[in-house]
């Protein structure tokens, strides 16, 4: 096992392009789509109203009260030009009484916007119907009367802690670490086809080595090389990037080992159906995009209700490794807590690596 485990990282030491872009990808991905680091948003407003000045300071002075977002007046050509070319994912188009979003994508920041600018011109509405009934200025009155509220509300969670404050920007994190990871630990899977047509297998099975030892080798080093990978990724946005991943980062990689496993049983499977490796290049890379849809990691939890997707989701890995990581770093759950999910991944991992090592000897005999 240990000659075919060095055999496979001198490969990769003579060629390590693939896993370094693969990292970066990883990187580059949640960034991407995740909304970029965790800063204030920069979000452009303009008015065509014949008074566009005067509707422009009004509302950029009610919209700029969230720490999230930075409301800044433009011109109008240009803000419809940063939407058309994406240079911006959204814009806010104001008028007297009401207001119309510009999307170039549907970013989860743009949710966000949505909400907030939703949020102040309803509020707005609401004043200027108690000023019309009650006549004169009573915007001073009610912001003094909700900074001293006589009844406040709490909310808490259960177990009477605080309740927790779900991100999206951090599940897109696992997720694309995940998906990402997939692609790694197929290719080096793929390893064990490639060396059978080009016959290094064959001379491997003249030698002293075991056919157990063989096949421990090649996926002892795609655990280990894709572990690497997503270990790297979470230190980089854990202490560089600042990303909220919890404070059980032990759990998380534990929860992480579980899903390689998994995912290479699959692999495996994959390698198991067909009979040279760049039908697996054709088949793997078709299907691994599908999984991350079907489970619905890139959506807010519970969006997908639909009994026989949340059946197929739960054939694969991931949708157990991402319930369980949001468990981790949302809800502070440990060990015990997930222990059903992991147990879940070990299950999918065993059957699949049995019935593909199974397809892979039956179609060399």
């Amino acid at each position: 096992m240990k000659d075919v485990l060095w055999a496979q990282f001198a490969k990769d030491k003579r060629k390590p392009l693939l896993i370094l872009l693969l990292i970066a990808g990883s990187i580059a991905a949640t960034l991407l789509f995740g909304g970029g680091v965790q800063s204030v948003t920069r979000v452009a407003i303009f008015s065509e109203e014949a008074n566009a000045a005067a509707i422009e300071k009004k509302w950029e002075g009610l919209l700029n009260t969230n720490d999230s977002f930075t409301f800044e007046v433009v011109d109008p050509d240009k803000a419809r030009e940063n939407i058309k070319k994406g240079n911006s994912d959204v814009a806010v188009k104001l008028m007297e009484d009401d207001y119309r979003l510009l999307v170039s994508k549907n970013m989860p920041s743009v949710s966000s916007v949505e909400q907030h600018v939703k949020k102040v011109f309803q509020q707005e509405a609401q004043i200027r119907a108690v000023e019309s009934q009650e006549g004169g200025d009573v915007r001073e009155g009610i912001k003094s009367y909700l900074d001293e509220p006589p009844f406040q509300m709490e909310t808490q969670g259960l177990d009477s802690e605080q309740v927790p404050t779900y991100n999206i920007r951090t599940q897109l994190l696992f997720a694309f670490t995940f998906l990402i990871s997939m692609f790694l630990l197929g290719f080096k899977v793929n390893n064990v086809t490639q060396d059978k047509v080009a016959g290094i297998w064959d001379r491997m099975i003249l030698s002293p080595l075991k056919k157990t030892n063989m096949y421990s080798g090649y996926l002892l080093y795609s655990f280990l090389i894709t572990m690497f990978q997503i270990v790297v990724v979470l230190i980089v946005f854990k202490y560089v990037l600042q990303y909220e991943v919890g404070d059980n980062l032990w759990l998380i990689i534990l929860i992480a080992a579980c899903f390689t496993f998994g995912m290479i049983s699959i692999a495996m499977l994959i390698t198991g159906l067909v009979r040279t490796p760049e039908q697996f290049y054709a088949i793997y890379p078709s299907v691994i995009p599908v999984i991350p849809l079907v489970s619905g990691v890139y959506m807010m939890p519970g969006t997908i209700t639909n009994p026989v997707l949340l059946f197929i989701a739960d054939l694969f890995p991931l949708a157990h490794a991402m319930e369980a990581i949001m468990s981790v770093v949302f809800y502070g759950a440990g060990l015990q807590d997930v222990i059903i999910s992991l147990l879940y991944m070990l299950l999918i991992g065993i059957v699949a690596m049995g019935v593909g090592i199974n397809l892979v000897e039956r179609r060399s005999n």
